[in-house]
């Protein structure tokens, strides 16, 4: 089996630190990451400064990396005018978000869940790249408790529908177990292919690692994890980072394709910066 990772770290890693990171950083950053040999890279996102500052240079990011043969180039993209700001960027990829609770997806995007898909239709239209579709808060929340997998499957059919090439299953709070992460699996197979199912973990909890090997063992091949276990949700109080890039390298081995050290050498460019008020 061949484990595809998706190293989210300079997106997800990075939208939360209270200071804001030099763009020469970020894009020493992704070029570190890049000699890694990764899939997929996600760069940054085109949301309004206003609301994520610290990924405000997204389009000079874009504009400064050393791209790798092979690799693609994603960014997190909420409407109409981030999507337009990808496209000048060269994006390789995009991806949209939304959640399967209502009461986190009103905190986060100031919508309903519906309302939030509706956005999407029209990005999804005009968009001439891949769409991922994030679909957060997938076995609890913050604000509603635990989250049944039924509500999972209504909201991953629905990304699909309007267009999402794939989608990834969001544990925000790193509250899932292995049998919950096991249960999702099960009750999206029917509805979406294994191999447009990807699945983002955080270790609030010291369980991202079984939880990953829980669904590689129904099959699935895909995970999200960012370079030094970096990120948080700044909607989900109490959210630690993601599964760290190298706590799956250690576990998949060989099976990942990427190095260990490099991914340390990455992670260590910003970790000086991290943390800062």
């Amino acid at each position: 089996m061949t484990i595809r990772i998706v190293e989210v770290g300079p997106r997800d890693g990075l939208q939360n630190e209270k200071a804001i990171i030099p763009t020469d950083v970020k894009v020493a950053f992704v070029d570190a990451l890049s000699r890694c040999g990764f899939a997929e890279i996600e760069v940054s996102s085109f949301v309004s400064p206003k609301w994520v500052p610290q990924l405000a240079d997204a389009t000079e990011v874009f504009a400064r990396i050393t791209r790798r043969p092979g690799t693609v180039y994603s960014a997190l993209v909420p409407n109409a005018a981030g999507l337009a700001r990808a496209a000048e960027a060269g994006v390789d990829k995009i991806a949209v978000f939304t959640a399967a609770s209502e009461t986190f997806t009103r905190r986060n995007i100031n919508a309903t869940i519906a309302e939030s898909i509706e956005r999407f239709r029209e990005v999804i239209a005009r968009a001439t790249v891949p769409v991922r579709g994030y679909l957060s808060t997938a076995f609890h929340c913050p604000y509603e408790g635990p989250i049944a997998p039924d509500a999972v499957v209504r909201v991953a059919q629905r990304l699909l529908d309007v267009g999402c090439l794939e989608v990834s299953i969001g544990d925000t709070i790193g509250k899932a177990t292995p049998d919950e992460v096991e249960d999702v699996c099960s009750a999206l197979a029917p509805v979406v292919p294994i191999d447009r199912l990807a699945m983002h973990f955080h270790d609030t909890f010291g369980r991202a690692v079984a939880n990953a090997e829980r669904a590689a063992a129904v099959g699935v091949t895909t995970f999200d994890s960012s370079a030094g276990g970096i990120g948080g949700c700044p909607y989900a109080p109490g959210a630690s980072g993601n599964v760290s890039t190298q706590a799956l390298i250690e576990r998949f081995g060989a099976a990942t394709g990427l190095d260990r050290a490099a991914v340390d050498r990455a992670a260590a460019i910003v970790q000086p910066w991290l943390g800062g008020a």
